[in-house]
């Protein structure tokens, strides 16, 4: 089977049928058999039987014996073909690019970074396109299975998707997606990381049936979001949504990356305890661990800032707050105390349970980019 340049369903009831009969074998929990798919899709078996040995023929879907039955012959189950395809999701940031691969069912066959320092749009996508063939060559992954490439970057997207207009971390300004989509040999689509991340969470939260509202903060060397509304990411006007690191927290307070003072990522951004200070992240928070005065104090304060900016989503869309980003993996012991500085900017609620930790903080961009492609090839089947 070769992989498909686009992702557009087959016109007609027929095709729509079979579309439905794939989502519900992709979605179920546990192997699905012919006589569960006739009845809850309210379809006759023969065009259960029908559809079943079309997506079997595709390739798309392994038989599964050894069911569970009340009696007689021992059903057979269906479940999809999660080696079938590929996709692949790019985290590009200031130090280095990281690449994730995940099969049909978004699970990870393999994970690599390289190193990256470039600073001009042409190195950068030289630099890319290498470690992406390495990374395909050393992981032996078959180039044929390969749905598409999704790409994240930190930065704020234009609303035509045709360029990125600044990305402060990467000292990026005006960079083109075309010309980076036209340098990676497959499907290519490129996406702000924190947009990525909230679509990552929105998948998990769709995978365990829950379809609700949240605000994504991603917590990394810069801050961004994503927000969630009717179980739909929301992208706004521009399509910049979510840029929730450049909110003020702090009138007239530390200089941004982009230039403003005050913003809640000059507070709550990986730099203020790496970069402005010397010092690791594993430096910084294990010094923070061993109790040291002036690591307790730096992050005190960004704590407090995050619950200014955790409190002001909460009071604009009034729905769960997520946390991601590599920030988040070292925020566990002192969630309690994060809660407890919202709740006392919170002037409807006594706690702040709404405030949560994401999944997967350190890959949930690549995953939600990878995602995009599995998700369009779901729906054209």
């Amino acid at each position: 089977m070769t992989t498909p340049n686009t992702f557009e369903p087959a016109p007609g009831r027929r095709a729509q049928t079979k579309n439905r009969v794939f989502q519900y074998i992709y979605y179920a929990k546990e192997p699905v058999t012919q006589q569960q798919l006739a009845y809850e899709l309210g379809l006759s078996l023969p065009t259960v039987h029908q559809n079943i040995a079309e997506l079997e023929e595709e390739g798309l879907l392994l038989k599964v014996t050894g069911i569970k039955s009340t009696g007689g012959r021992p059903p057979v189950g269906y479940t999809v073909s999660s080696g079938q395809f590929l996709t692949i999701g790019v985290k590009l940031s200031a130090s280095q690019i990281r690449f994730l691969a995940l099969d049909l069912m978004r699970n990870e066959v393999a994970d690599q970074r390289i190193a990256q320092h470039e600073q001009d749009g042409e190195s950068l996508i030289r630099t890319l396109t290498g470690g992406l063939a390495a990374f395909i060559k050393d992981n032996r992954l078959d180039s044929r299975k390969i749905l598409g490439v999704g790409i994240t970057i930190p930065g704020a997207i234009d609303k035509n998707r045709e360029k990125v207009l600044v990305s402060p971390s990467m000292h990026i300004r005006d960079f083109r997606l075309q010309s980076l989509q036209d340098a990676v040999p497959y499907p290519c689509y490129v996406e702000n990381d924190a947009a990525s991340a909230g679509y990552a969470e929105l998948l998990f939260e769709t995978a365990d049936g829950r379809k609700g509202d949240f605000a994504y903060l991603l917590l990394e060397y810069g801050v961004g979001g994503a927000l969630i509304l009717d179980g739909r990411q929301y992208k706004g006007t521009n399509g910049r949504s979510g840029e929730f690191g450049h909110m003020c927290v702090h009138p007239g307070g530390l200089l941004c990356n982009c230039g403003r003072r005050g913003c809640l990522e000059a507070y709550c951004g990986a730099l203020r305890y790496t970069r402005d200070i010397g010092r690791t992240s594993d430096e910084f928070f294990e010094s923070l661990r061993r109790g040291n005065a002036d690591s307790v104090s730096l992050w005190n304060d960004i704590l407090q800032h995050l619950a200014v900016g955790i409190a002001n989503l909460r009071m604009a869309f009034d729905c769960d707050i997520v946390l991601g980003g590599a920030t988040s993996l070292q925020l566990e012991p002192y969630l309690t105390e994060l809660r407890r500085l919202v709740a006392e900017r919170d002037p409807f609620s006594d706690g702040a349970d709404y405030v949560r930790l994401g999944r997967e903080p350190e890959k949930a961009g690549m995953i939600g980019a990878a995602g995009y492609f599995i998700t369009e090839f779901i729906k054209s089947v």
